[in-house]
């Protein structure tokens, strides 16, 4: 009983390719959530960069992207674009959220300061 060969090696997964490319595609999401997660923490730490530092870089990164994805070929390239544009979108979300969480933060730091000085005011009595 003789068995073809299918011409993969040992180990080898049919759509999964050690190329840089393949690497990178697996990968995309993952590379682009670290980027963003390491431009999170630079604009956090950092007081010369702001929100709005990246929302206003995040434009021409998703525009590279979607001109990009249409003009090129390469497969490798447009996964590039593609990590780029992800990963500044990301930014973004973490932008905005950090906006809404400041007032979130301030909001309920004001509730507790009237909490205080309702329960201050109450105990003069």
């Amino acid at each position: 009983m003789a068995s073809e060969h299918s011409g993969l090696t040992h180990g080898e997964v049919i759509g999964q390719s050690k190329a840089p490319r393949g690497l990178l595609h697996q990968r995309r999401v993952r590379i682009a959530l670290w980027i963003a997660v390491v431009e999170g923490i630079v604009v956090a730490v950092s007081p010369d960069i702001s929100r709005w530092t990246v929302i206003i870089l995040a434009i021409p990164a998703l525009a590279l992207y979607f001109w990009g994805s249409k003009h090129t070929r390469s497969p490798l390239l447009k996964d590039i674009f593609w990590v780029l544009a992800a990963s500044q979108a990301l930014a973004i979300v973490v932008a905005v959220l950090a906006f809404f969480l400041k007032w979130f933060v301030l909001g309920i730091a004001a509730v507790f300061a009237i909490v205080a000085l309702y329960l201050l005011y109450n105990d003069r009595r």
